[in-house]
């Protein structure tokens, strides 16, 4: 018995198995990328159609098609600016806020521009560790240029920092920042809604190593939106983290790339709050990855969450949809084959005392289903599911979403929360059990012969 694989990943999943209904190899090779191989123009990355016994073809599944995606951080000099800068003629244990000269001072690791102080944490100044931070007033900019891990064109790059507001009157989108990578640049402002603390995390996507041969560059400005009686609320920033994260190239029968949000933006080790990922609106639809999520667009924000500090149902990263309208995920996936399939998902509470209805809306293309839970914000979980025919076209991109309407706060009526979402997963429904059944066979005789070998 013959079976045919093919997949597609990167911004659009190309997802089918089993024989005939499969496109042509010729057809997929033109529009996912040849060979196999990293389709940059294309922008997809392939493995190519291939026929083979359904034996070797498990059995491959089960000991090489494993998600191949890894991250590791890419180092930045101080990046926490906990060495300070040189030649300071103002003593920073007594002056919570030091103005820098560009012609006398240097930051280590770090240029600047326009008016820039480095700020010490204290009074109504809260920062990661009790630490340091740069606030930067009119004009002011700080940047650092970096190596790529080996120059090495399969990582992309996403970095993680932190906003602070300069005083409490400050706190809600009165505090903005504009971050600049070698693809673009995105606006991120504090708001006091989604965060317990005077200081937040965001994430964002700077792009691939290919960028300026090896070395690329971040850059931080201040954003001028607004201020409150004679306070011009300039923004901190502290604790850059550089995340490289390597392409997907193979991943196993869930259907989803990323389906568990395993791969994303690195975790601050002293932050409890989550990363925040925003919408970008001046996102463009070719761009090599779109949100520091891999493979998933953000719609308006939702917090990216960790099983150290939040109850993640699976893994060790889930997405918590926060308010908004909406505040959801979409990914984008093509069909080789029709069939009856079925869609599941794990939806949940974050145990943070996040109490009251949660809603999520699951759309496929327009097909559109809605879940609602009542939660009383202790970290339960339930999988859900829905069934529908996939008789898309073969070269239709079809987006799939997880997205949430309704306001939901925490017990005390502060914070923005919403409902978690994990463990994302797509599955032809025909033959399914038939597929385990053999599944469990070829295991079963694999092991045997591995015990045989090893008895003679």
């Amino acid at each position: 018995m013959k079976s045919v694989f093919f997949y597609c990943i990167n911004k659009n999943s190309c997802w089918g198995t089993g024989g005939g209904d499969v496109m042509d190899e010729g057809r997929n090779a033109n529009r996912c990328g040849s060979n196999g191989r990293e389709g940059r123009s294309g922008e997809r990355i392939s493995i190519s159609a291939f026929t083979m016994d359904r034996h070797t073809i498990i059995v491959v599944i089960l000991f090489v098609f494993v998600s191949f995606v890894s991250s590791r951080a890419a180092r930045l000099q101080n990046p926490d600016f906990e060495s300070p800068p040189t030649n300071l003629t103002t003593n920073v244990t007594t002056s919570q806020f030091v103005l820098l000269d560009t012609r006398t001072n240097v930051i280590p690791g770090w240029s600047f521009n326009g008016t820039v102080w480095y700020v010490t944490s204290g009074g109504n100044v809260s920062l990661p560790g009790n630490g340091h931070g740069m606030r930067l007033g009119p004009n002011g900019m700080i940047n650092q240029s970096f190596k790529s891990d080996k120059g090495d064109s399969t990582y992309d790059y996403v970095i993680t920092f932190t906003l602070a507001p300069s005083s409490m009157d400050c706190a809600n989108n009165f505090t903005a920042v504009n971050v600049s990578g070698p693809t673009g640049s995105q606006v991120f402002s504090y708001k006091e809604s989604v965060g317990t603390e005077m200081w937040q995390t965001y994430a964002f996507s700077i792009g691939n190593s290919k960028i300026r041969n090896g070395s690329m560059g971040i850059q931080i400005q201040s954003v001028v939106t607004g201020s409150r009686g004679n306070i011009t609320c300039w923004p901190i920033v502290d604790t850059f983290i550089i995340t490289s994260i390597e392409n997907p190239r193979l991943y196993g029968d869930r259907g989803v790339v990323n389906s568990g949000f395993e791969v994303g933006p690195t975790f601050l080790d002293n932050s409890s709050q989550g990363i925040l990922l925003e919408s970008d609106m001046n996102n463009d639809p070719y761009k090599l990855i779109q949100s520091p999520l891999q493979q998933w667009d953000i719609l308006g924000i939702v917090k990216y969450i960790d099983s150290k500090h939040f109850a993640v149902p699976r893994g060790r990263g889930a997405i918590e949809l926060l308010s908004g309208s909406p505040s959801g995920i979409v990914t984008n996936i093509y069909f080789l084959r029709h069939g009856k399939v079925t869609l599941d998902f794990i939806m949940g509470d974050a145990n943070d005392s996040c109490v009251g209805d949660l809603t999520v809306f699951v759309q496929v293309k327009d097909m559109i289903w809605n879940f609602t839970t009542r939660s009383i914000g202790v970290g339960s979980s339930e999988r859900h599911s829905v069934t529908f025919k996939a008789e898309f076209s073969s070269t239709e991109s079809v987006p799939i979403s997880f997205s949430t309407f309704n306001e939901t706060r925490t017990s005390d009526k502060r914070v923005l929360c919403g409902p978690v979402i994990d463990s994302t997963r797509l599955q032809f429904s025909s033959s399914l059990r038939s597929e385990k059944m053999h599944t469990r066979f070829v295991i079963s005789s694999f092991v045997l012969t591995v015990l045989f070998l090893f008895v003679l």
